[in-house]
């Protein structure tokens, strides 16, 4: 199928999955906070923003806005903005994360975690940056403008990925139910996890 050292591949996306970032972040703070359905809607939402930039680099777009300096800016800075009105929403909330939650439709609820989590990794430009520097590695030359390999490398990433993450949302959503039994403390989870949605948001404008 084009693709050579695929078990180096797995090892490779593994390490980079385990290592903490905003995906990692943004898992753990809904499952802690909303619960494991809502981690696993984010976790799933995480990795179709993978599959998407899989078929961008497979379709050339990353190329595009890896060459492209205007657009490049535009897709960061996007990033960037939902970030900190993620985060801005979450310090000036009043109400636990718990209370919220119930106050909401829960199946709405879901689907907007999902969504968002899609929208957070689409708009990391870094990630589609990424993905074009490692894929190439793992295919052989003469298959470069052939599709198929970067979507392989991409579902097998993804995969990897939601596997990591539905380990970590079932680990740290054993947590909701402490939150959920202290409302004080699901509020102070608001303004932690709103003020780390602003560092990053802050960090990616600056990268």
């Amino acid at each position: 199928m084009g693709i050579e050292n695929f078990i180096t591949f797995l090892f490779t996306a593994f390490i980079f999955v385990i290592t903490p970032g905003m995906d990692t972040v943004f898992v753990l703070n809904k499952s802690i906070s909303h619960g494991k359905k809502s981690g696993i809607q984010a976790a799933l939402g995480i990795n179709s923003g993978v599959i998407a930039h899989t078929l961008m680099a497979a379709l050339g777009l990353s190329v595009l806005i890896s060459k492209s300096a205007y657009a490049f800016t535009i897709i960061k800075y996007l990033g960037a903005l939902y970030l900190l009105y993620m985060g801005i929403t979450s310090l000036v909330n009043q109400k636990s994360v718990i209370a919220s939650e119930q106050e909401n439709n829960h199946q709405s609820k879901r689907k907007s975690d999902f969504w968002s989590g899609f929208i957070t990794n689409l708009l990391n430009p870094k990630v589609a940056l990424f993905f074009l520097a490692l894929f190439p590695q793992f295919i052989n030359p003469n298959d470069l403008e052939n599709p198929i390999p970067f979507i392989l490398l991409g579902i097998t990433f993804s995969v990897i990925g939601i596997i990591w993450y539905l380990s970590l949302t079932l680990f740290a959503g054993h947590f909701s139910q402490k939150f959920n039994e202290n409302p004080k403390a699901g509020l102070w989870l608001n303004k932690i996890s709103g003020g780390i949605f602003i560092v990053m948001g802050l960090m990616i404008a600056t990268t």
